[in-house]
């Protein structure tokens, strides 16, 4: 994931800006790390360079 997609992503759930944090950086693409919420805090994890901004509980449903 490029870290310039940061400034279109918001929250699934109450579309406020989202913060990277614990970034593993491949070259210039974020490859690992979470994408959390500044108003509400939901955490998003970055997994090989996917972010996956499904809410939570459809998080826990999805087979990996």
């Amino acid at each position: 994931m490029k870290e310039s997609l940061l400034e279109i992503l918001c929250c699934p759930l109450d579309k406020h800006d989202l913060e990277l944090e614990d970034a593993d950086y491949d070259g210039e693409e974020v490859v690992d790390g979470a994408l959390v919420c500044t108003e509400c805090g939901e955490s998003y994890p970055i997994e090989d360079g996917i972010p996956n901004l499904l809410p939570p509980d459809m998080r826990e449903e999805t087979p990996a």
